[in-house]
């Protein structure tokens, strides 16, 4: 169903008192904290005296973070902007003086982090958000990109508080201002009034809200002519599309380039619940690279390459060709061509062949995740299958949890509640919502994207490629991880094969894998390798050629 469908987290959770190994942020409430070209007093939440239903808050703070051996001081933001439905007339004079309701409008949260003494020349400012599509930035907040970042294992669970936090020397605050958004309803972000969850629950509304509060932004601190680009995680990269086109085409906004990391855009070619869809077999084979790298790495393979690359090209190869034709087959394949493709998946997959076959060759992520490790009653992760945990159900059909989830999702939501209320010095009396689970239950696709069998399954490709042809001088960056379920790999790079624009644009994409999952940066080695290459993509795309 579409819930489920669209229920691909973007990033993960946060919680509790720890140690910051960078120079702490000072809290300033003087006049002289402006950000550039603008003035950002501090404000207190209040109602406005206009009647409407938020008004804009800011606090301003000071801090430091040390990247490649070079310490970069910076203003923090932390606030809110308010920002309306489609349709919204900006004139008070105009509003319905008769209404009872007011109409709907948000106030979305975002941290915005200026770099210092950068120079005369425009820096580049990044827009950067999570998916879910109800998730907030926390993930790519306090795990990727912020100047501190919490700390967590490898691929097992940290336990409870006390977590670490330290100077991120993998920010990206070295090439570019950051603004971390939270979606309208996530995080510190909230909405209100008529028909609100209509209006900003869908992928229209959704990207309208945030063209609306970018914007804003570019006005407030005076952005108008830096290098501008986005950058989204799962959903978040749905959004991009969606969000791109919007600022392109609508409001006349050229961004010099979009980073996408763990990329879904076509939602029919995704194998969570592929069942429900059957003759689609599109979702069976985009996932089988990443079912044999999981496989790999938890020495389940047989028959096949030793070394990931190798594996994963030959993987690649047996997908779109062999595989395809079986599955294309559909109840007219052969008894001896069924068991060969059995065979060739268990030695991929690691999966029993009786097994395989009694699925008809078709193994969706959660009957995966649930079975690889069925014998030691352990459960893999769909957000990055190197995490295991003991299976809930031993005799569920589908994995009950994400063992990836449960392992970092009280780090992450407890030290960013320790980061934002005490070092940013941002105390609302509302609590901190990661992922409110009423948003995706109430998420709907709209008009513009395919519906099948009542159940609309968005396809983003079109937005992507009328931004793309509408500024040709757009760059787009796909990041995706070898170990992710939720969003695999090889369907990003499917997808991207079958983008429709001219042949002479496809100079403007470029492509990097990690062995990581669907947070990349849950993996160090990744996350410096992720920092090399954005940042690397963004130097590249704000110069002028």
């Amino acid at each position: 169903m579409m819930n489920n469908a669209l229920g691909l987290l973007a990033g993960l959770l946060v919680g509790a008192p720890l140690a910051c190994g960078a120079t702490a942020a000072k809290t300033d409430k003087s006049a002289d904290a402006a950000p550039p070209a603008a003035a950002a007093a501090d404000q207190p939440a209040a109602a406005s005296e206009d009647g409407a239903h938020f008004k804009a808050e800011s606090k301003s703070s000071e801090g430091s973070v040390t990247i490649g051996g070079r310490k970069i001081d910076y203003q923090a933001i932390a606030g809110t902007l308010v920002v309306h439905g489609r349709g919204w007339d900006d004139v008070p004079q105009n509003a319905d003086k008769d209404a009872k309701v007011p109409p709907a409008e948000a106030s979305l949260f975002y941290t915005a982090y200026f770099a210092k003494n950068a120079g005369t020349t425009p820096r580049p400012v990044t827009f950067v958000f999570n998916g879910g599509p109800g998730s907030s930035t926390i993930w790519l907040h306090i795990g990727a990109f912020g100047p501190r970042r919490v700390l967590t294992p490898g691929d097992t669970h940290p336990g409870a508080a006390p977590y670490s936090v330290v100077n991120n020397e993998f920010s990206l605050l070295d090439a570019t201002d950051l603004v971390f958004i939270d979606a309208p309803a996530t995080g510190f972000s909230r909405i209100t009034g008529k028909d609100r969850e209509k209006e900003f629950f869908n992928i229209d509304g959704d990207a309208h809200a945030f063209a609306d509060f970018i914007q804003q932004f570019l006005s407030k601190y005076g952005r108008w002519n830096s290098p501008k680009f986005l950058f989204g995680e799962s959903y978040g990269t749905t959004r991009v599309a969606k969000l791109i086109a919007v600022l392109e085409t609508e409001k006349l906004i050229d961004f010099n380039g979009v980073i996408n990391l763990s990329q879904i855009e076509i939602f029919d070619a995704n194998a969570d619940n592929a069942a429900i869809n059957p003759g689609v077999d599109l979702p069976y084979l985009v996932a089988l690279p990443s079912y044999a790298a999981t496989a790999w790495y938890h020495h389940l393979t047989s028959n096949a390459p030793a070394e990931l690359p190798a594996l994963l090209h030959e993987v690649e190869q047996f997908a779109m060709h062999d595989y395809a034709l079986a599955l294309l087959a559909g109840s007219t394949l052969d008894a001896a061509s069924r068991h060969a493709i059995a065979a060739k998946l268990h030695d991929y997959t690691g999966l029993p062949i009786d097994y395989i076959e009694k699925a008809d060759l078709r193994i969706d992520i959660g009957e995966f995740t649930k079975n690889l490790r069925a014998d030691a009653d352990t459960t893999v992760g769909r957000l990055d299958t190197r995490f295991a945990g003991p299976t809930l159900d031993p005799l569920s059909k589908s994995a009950g949890y994400d063992p990836q989830f449960a392992a970092i999702g009280s780090a992450y939501v407890s030290a960013f509640n320790d980061y934002v209320r005490g070092t940013l010095g941002y105390t609302p009396e509302r609590g901190f919502r990661p992922i409110p689970e009423d948003i995706n239950a109430a998420w709907t696709a709209t008009s513009a994207h395919v519906s099948l069998l009542g159940v609309k399954a968005p396809n983003l490709l079109p937005d992507i490629a009328l931004a793309m042809k509408y500024n040709p001088r757009l760059k787009l960056m796909m990041n995706s991880g070898y170990f992710d379920l939720a969003t695999p790999y090889y369907q990003g790079v499917y997808e991207l094969n079958h983008l429709p624009i001219p042949d002479n644009l496809r100079a403007n994409i470029e492509t990097k894998f990690y062995e990581s999952g669907h947070m990349v940066y849950a993996h160090e080695p990744s996350l410096k390798a992720l920092h090399a290459n954005v940042t690397d993509f963004i130097r590249r795309a704000a110069t002028r050629d």
